[in-house]
C-alpha cells in the first residue's frame, strides 16, 4: 500500500524521546546495564493515598462511564483551592479551569484553537518539543526565540522584529525551564504579560516544574502577574510534583475565553479523564511533596559534586530535576556525544539538539535515578577514551540572532 502522508506530519521532526527509548531498548536486549539519565520520568512512586483512592473509586460503577468534557467539578475545585493556597491566585472552577489528559495534551492542542495556516507562534529554543509540534500540526509556523546563556536563558522579547510580532498569535513560555533549568524573575514574567497585552497574543505558560525547587526558592505562577488573566493561561500537571507521569492528568487555567476555546476543541477530540483518576488527583493535591524534594536535592548535590571532581564547571540548578551542560571539548554534536556515552559507558543523556537548534552544544541530565545509580554514572565517566573535561562554549554570538521561522 502506498501511503500519502500529510505535509503537516512530514514537517514534524522526529520525537527525540521515542528514539532514545528505542536505543535504550536495544541496549537492554543486549544485556547491558544501562543508566538512563535521559527522559524526565520520575522513578519515585506515586503517593500511596492517591493510589488507594484510585483503587477505591475504580470499582464504582458511577465512575466507569463517560466523564464530563469539562472535568469533575470536585477536581476543578481542588485545583482552585491549591492555586489559592500556593500562589494566592483566585480561580473560578466553572470557567477558568479545564482538566487535561496530561498537560502535554493541552499544550499540543491549544494551537489548533487559535492558529490558522500560515500564522506564526513564538516558541523558545531550546524547548519542550510539544510546543513546536502542536503549532506545526495546526498548520502554523513556529518562530524561534533563542534562549542563550548570556541572557540567563530568557527570550529577548524586545528584540523580536515588528513584522514578526504582528503575525504572532501565541507565545509559549516555560519557567522553571525544561531543558535549561533556568528560572524567571517576576520582572520578566510581568514583561511577558505586558508584551502579550500590547500585541494581542495568547500567552501559554507551562508551569509543570513549579514545585520542584531548592534552597527555599518558590517559583511563581504567571497568573500572579498584573493583567495576566486578560491574556494568559497556565498549564500544570500532577506528573512531576506527585510522580504521576503515567496517570495522564493535568489542567490548564486562566483566561476564561481561552479556556472555553480549548474546551470546545477538546469536546470534539476526546472524552475526558477517567473519573477515578480525577478522584485520585483530588487526593494528591491535598498532599505535600517535601520528601520528594529532599530526595531530588540529595541527588542534585551528588551529581554536581561528582561532575566538579571530573573538572566540570557545573552550576547547580535552583529548580527542576535537570542539569543543562555544555558539551566537552572535542565534541560539536550533542547527538554524537550521547551516542558515544551509550555505546562506551552505557549511560543515556539527552542531546540538546533534540530541543531545538539553540540546544546544540549542550546535553541534559535528569535526576530520575537513585543516588547509587548517579554515583555509578559518575564513576563510568571517570575512565573514558574521550577527554570529558572542559566544556566548550555555546552557540557563537554570530549565530545567536533571532533566525527566520522554520
Amino acid at each position: 500500500m502506498h501511503l500519502f502522508f500529510s505535509h503537516r506530519l512530514q514537517n514534524l521532526p522526529p520525537y527525540l524521546f521515542a528514539e532514545l527509548d528505542c536505543l535504550k531498548e536495544e541496549a537492554v536486549k543486549q544485556g547491558r546495564d544501562v543508566i538512563d539519565l535521559g527522559v524526565g520520568d520520575p522513578d519515585l512512586s506515586t503517593p500511596q493515598p492517591a493510589v488507594e483512592e484510585l483503587c477505591r473509586e475504580a470499582s464504582k460503577n458511577r465512575n466507569q462511564h463517560y466523564p464530563s468534557n469539562r472535568g469533575l467539578l470536585e477536581f476543578r475545585q481542588a485545583i482552585a483551592e491549591w492555586y489559592e493556597k500556593r500562589f494566592n491566585v483566585s480561580l473560578n472552577p466553572q470557567t477558568e479551569i479545564l482538566p487535561l489528559i496530561g498537560s502535554k495534551e493541552g499544550i499540543a492542542h491549544i494551537p489548533a484553537a487559535f492558529i490558522n495556516p500560515g500564522d506564526l507562534a513564538l516558541v523558545p529554543d531550546p524547548a519542550y518539543p510539544a510546543y513546536r509540534s502542536g503549532i506545526i500540526l495546526a498548520g502554523g509556523i513556529p518562530y524561534s526565540l533563542p534562549l542563550l546563556k548570556e541572557n540567563s536563558f530568557l527570550p529577548a522579547l524586545n528584540k523580536i522584529k515588528k513584522g514578526i510580532v504582528q503575525k504572532a498569535k501565541l507565545l509559549f513560555l516555560n519557567y522553571p525551564n525544561n531543558p535549561t533549568a533556568a528560572i524567571a524573575p517576576p520582572e520578566f514574567l510581568q514583561e511577558a504579560v505586558e508584551f502579550a497585552q500590547k500585541h494581542n497574543i495568547v500567552l501559554c505558560y507551562d508551569n509543570a516544574y513549579s514545585e520542584i525547587a531548592f534552597g527555599g526558592y518558590r517559583p511563581k505562577s504567571i497568573l500572579e502577574m498584573k493583567g495576566a488573566k486578560d491574556v494568559a493561561v497556565e498549564f500544570h500537571s500532577l506528573s512531576k510534583t506527585y510522580n504521576m507521569t503515567g496517570w495522564r492528568i493535568g489542567w490548564v487555567c486562566g483566561q476564561a475565553k481561552i479556556i472555553a476555546a480549548l474546551a470546545k476543541l477538546k469536546s470534539n477530540i476526546d472524552s475526558g479523564i477517567f473519573l477515578a483518576i480525577q478522584k485520585a488527583g483530588v487526593s494528591a493535591l491535598n498532599l505535600e511533596n517535601k520528601k520528594t524534594m529532599k530526595i531530588y536535592e540529595r541527588r542534585k548535590n551528588i551529581l554536581a559534586q561528582g561532575l566538579r571532581k571530573l573538572g566540570w564547571d557545573v552550576e547547580s540548578p535552583r529548580a527542576t530535576f535537570y542539569f543543562w551542560l555544555c558539551l566537552p571539548l572535542g565534541f560539536k554534536s550533542s547527538l554524537e556525544f550521547s551516542r558515544m556515552l551509550l555505546k562506551e559507558k552505557n549511560v543515556i543523556v539527552t542531546p540538546g539538539v533534540g530541543f531545538g537548534r539553540y540546544g546544540e552544544g549542550y546535553f541534559r541530565i535528569a535526576l530520575t535515578v537513585s543516588e547509587q545509580r548517579i554515583e555509578e554514572a559518575i564513576n563510568r565517566l571517570q575512565v573514558t577514551s574521550h577527554k570529558l573535561q572542559g566544556p566548550q562554549s555555546q552557540v557563537t554570538s554570530k549565530e545567536s540572532k533571532l533566525h527566520k521561522p522554520n
